[in-house]
């Protein structure tokens, strides 16, 4: 039985204190404004492109902006004791991570030694940091904050080198990132899992589950991420007929795949019930998904079968397949991004491969596979050495028992407890009289 080391009073400002003075001084050597002069675009799939203004994109950003805060942040807060850690948490990731992005993802796009930051890059900063919040999902209530911010450094970092050489050497097609965020950021976090694979969690945990109010807090983020992934998808796609296409692609895949969730939900619970978890996370399979053909012309009908079978899939996955990756393979996936963004996302990045090849948008449909192939091997490998560094007893990982509970990290109001027990007593009196 480890050690564990919970107080977070010297270990948690230290971490974070020192990571953040090193962001401030690598912003002061490298980082200025952009000044107008070799705007960082998207690359033109046609001959005609118009350079974008400094605020074009600024829209698209914040509903980038709020889907990483507000729509992952809720989405993770069905857990019935966790809220404060997986809205608190999600933010200070997000925070630190987009400062981090902007640096790892810059150093590959200097002009004259500087990383000019546009409107463009710090969309791009968002979308490094969405790759942390899916893998924080997967090993959601067993981590200590020191060791989430040690993985937000190296997940970024190892990122930043994959988009580099999907994006720049292969020149393979993924505006959506169904690849390089998706399918990358599941598999890190399922990496990472199984080498904090936790023995004594094996029969589940009192606290690993949802309540009433919680489910309906994280359907907010659930109805916030499907209505702003259009945006997400065709962020920085390239202006114009391209972009809108991105964005009807993105609308109608969505809205087969809740359809499909919705069916697949009744038919595998029992008498037909729907299941909160499949209605929470499957509906939004559709738009990781299509992320990778979003800018593609595979017509509408097109865009909706890849939102109706990412809708089985993933419902299906919840089901069936969360079982049994945490009783055969020691993956405890906390949130199921498994089912959500890892199989969707490989999804997406086939259905890449069988576009190209059909000529849906010009590219090699070899390196297609060669972007796919190379998240999934960067994911994996680079998870498994992040999770064998954030198992070191130092970081101030909980106790078993103490998992999915906010009260080892945060003040938690003690009156809690006596209200939610106040309140049960009292539904079940009046229950009683109106019987």
């Amino acid at each position: 039985m480890p050690a564990y080391a919970t107080n977070m009073r010297m270990k948690f400002p230290i971490v974070a204190l020192t990571l953040e003075i090193i962001t401030i001084i690598l912003f002061a050597v490298f980082v200025v404004y952009d000044d107008g002069k070799h705007h960082e675009t998207p690359k033109p799939s046609n001959e005609t492109h118009k350079e974008t203004e400094p605020m074009e994109l600024y829209p698209m950003f914040q509903d980038v902006h709020v889907m990483i805060f507000i729509g992952f942040g809720f989405l993770m807060t069905f857990l019935k004791r966790y809220g404060f850690s997986s809205v608190g948490l999600n933010l200070l990731l997000a925070a630190f991570g987009l400062q981090w992005g902007l640096l790892t993802q810059g150093f590959w796009h200097m002009d004259d030694g500087k990383i000019k930051v546009s409107i463009f890059k710090i969309i791009n900063a968002d979308f490094s940091t969405a790759t942390v919040l899916i893998s924080f999902g997967a090993v959601l209530g067993k981590t200590s904050p020191v060791q989430l911010l040690i993985m937000t450094v190296l997940e970024i970092t190892i990122f930043s080198i994959n988009e580099h050489l999907v994006a720049e050497i292969m020149k393979a097609n993924d505006v959506g990132a169904s690849m390089i965020i998706h399918a990358y950021g599941a598999y890190f976090g399922l990496a990472v899992a199984r080498v904090l694979y936790r023995p004594g969690l094996r029969n589940g945990h009192e606290n690993d589950g949802s309540v009433y109010h919680s489910d309906l807090f994280a359907m907010i983020g659930t109805v916030f991420l499907w209505m702003f992934w259009p945006s997400f998808n065709s962020a920085i796609a390239t202006t114009g007929f391209v972009q809108l296409t991105a964005v009807i692609n993105t609308y109608l895949s969505l809205a087969a795949c809740v359809v499909s969730a919705y069916a697949i939900s009744s038919l595998v619970e029992h008498r037909g019930k729907l299941d909160m978890v499949h209605i929470q996370n499957a509906t939004l399979a559709g738009g990781v998904a299509v992320g990778t053909c979003a800018d593609m012309a595979i017509g509408p009908f097109g865009a909706m079968l890849i939102g109706f079978i990412a809708g089985i899939i993933s419902t299906l996955g919840f089901k069936f397949l969360s079982p049994i990756l945490a009783s055969s393979l020691g993956i405890q996936d906390t949130c199921g991004v498994h089912n959500l963004h890892g199989m969707p996302g490989i999804l997406g990045g086939l259905a890449g491969i069988v576009a190209v090849a059909f000529g849906k948008k010009s590219g090699d449909a070899a390196m297609q596979a060669a972007a796919l192939a190379s998240s999934l091997g960067f994911a994996v490998i680079g998870g498994a050495i992040t999770g064998f560094i954030m198992k070191l007893p130092i970081w101030g990982q909980p106790p078993d028992q103490n998992c999915f509970d906010d009260s080892i990290y945060w003040e938690v109001p003690a009156e809690e407890e006596d209200n939610e027990e106040s309140l049960a007593h009292a539904d079940h009196s009046k229950n009683k009289a109106e019987a």
